[in-house]
């Protein structure tokens, strides 16, 4: 397979991620992702900052989530996003330690 291809198929594949989390299961929540697999929305919009960054595109933090999202943060969370309970939260200081540490801070 060709470079040109691979990237093609590598960035339709991130397109079908991306539908799957932000439209087809709008119900699984970023906790659970961040405590089951050590990645989530957050850090997809993350990476994608990143990804514009290394490549001298300007994109802050919240920027890179509204693209991402297709929403601002705010309205993501009213529509979607439940109460997370002390066992999660205390689930998520572990991952977020482990995966992200402090260069996701």
């Amino acid at each position: 397979m060709d470079e040109q291809t691979q990237i093609e198929l590598e960035a339709a594949a991130f397109r079908r991620l991306r539908k799957h989390l932000m439209e087809d299961r709008t119900d699984v929540q970023n906790i659970d992702m961040m405590n089951l697999a050590g990645f989530c929305r957050n850090c997809l919009s993350r990476w994608y900052q990143e990804a514009a960054n290394a490549r001298g595109i300007d994109m802050g933090k919240m920027e890179a989530r509204e693209l991402y999202y297709g929403m601002s943060m705010d309205e993501w969370k009213s529509k979607y996003q439940t109460e997370a309970t002390p066992e999660q939260q205390a689930a998520f200081k572990v991952a977020f330690e482990e995966n992200v540490g402090s260069e996701g801070k």
